[in-house]
């Protein structure tokens, strides 16, 4: 599956909904469902100027979103026309273009993996998962999920 490195609070922003665009100096012909992997640095001057004090999870996939268009900026005013789908900072004038996101889902347990630039492929399979106690309390806590939505 496709994955794309988002920095913290970004990733965060992105994964809750609230983030609804991802600015970025290239074009993707990619559409669809992909992962969001939040590296290991922070961007501690946009967290302060979000006032977002939280602990980060790093170095992890925190998420997914569905990339449904990407839009084309031609202006600075336009893209500070919607700074509040993408939150960017004063230093996103050599971005010239917008992924637009939906769909956004937090995992509830993050995935550790190693970032890369651009889109990139994750291969996931469940053999990730050796310790036993963790699959049983993922599907403990899936069974919970499924019984209170019934009840």
């Amino acid at each position: 599956m496709k994955c794309l490195s988002v920095s913290q609070p970004f990733a965060d922003l992105i994964i809750s909904g609230k983030k609804t665009i991802e600015l970025r100096k290239w074009n993707t012909n990619f559409r669809g469902e992909f992962l969001i992997h939040a590296p290991i640095k922070i961007r501690t001057k946009d967290s302060k100027r979000l006032k977002i004090n939280k602990k980060f999870v790093t170095g992890v996939i925190v998420g997914k979103a569905e990339l449904y268009d990407v839009k084309k900026y031609n202006s600075l005013k336009e893209i500070n026309a919607e700074k509040k789908f993408h939150f960017a900072s004063k230093d996103y004038h050599n971005k010239t273009y917008g992924f637009l996101l939906k769909k956004a889902k937090a995992f509830r347990i993050p995935i550790p993996c190693k970032g890369q630039l651009g889109f990139f492929e994750v291969d996931l399979p469940k053999s990730k998962i050796k310790n036993n106690e963790i699959v049983s309390d993922i599907i403990d806590e899936e069974f919970r999920y499924q019984w209170i939505g019934h009840h």
